[in-house]
């Protein structure tokens, strides 16, 4: 874990801000500035930056993020209407925080993206 990533510091306690799932490997908090009634950010626990850095091994870590996010879905009421799943990747997609990090989006109809 980075010592200065805000992600990294919640998951540490040293931030405060209610984490409503964790599982030692991954945790899910709400985003401070949502873009739909329901938006989580589902975080790995473990601290790295993008999926091009991604090593041998560490495909079972970004998988369990999709199981995390179902399960928050399920427990957010989204699982009969839907929801959005992003990843954002680098400064021009949008990544703000340098800890990879899950978007979930829902509680309302989302328009197409792009």
């Amino acid at each position: 874990m980075a010592k200065e990533c805000i992600f990294c510091k919640i998951y540490r306690r040293e931030v405060p801000s209610p984490i409503l799932y964790d599982d030692g490997q991954a945790f899910a908090i709400r985003d401070i500035h949502p873009r739909a009634p329901v938006h989580l950010l589902i975080i790995p626990v473990r601290h790295f930056t993008y999926l091009t850095y991604l090593t041998e091994g560490m495909e079972q870590m970004v998988g369990h993020l999709f199981t995390v996010a179902e399960e928050m879905a399920k427990r957010e009421g989204l699982g009969a209407t839907g929801y959005r799943l992003v990843v954002n990747q680098g400064p021009n997609a949008g990544q703000e925080i340098e800890h990879l990090h899950m978007h979930l989006l829902g509680g309302k109809r989302l328009g197409p993206m792009g």
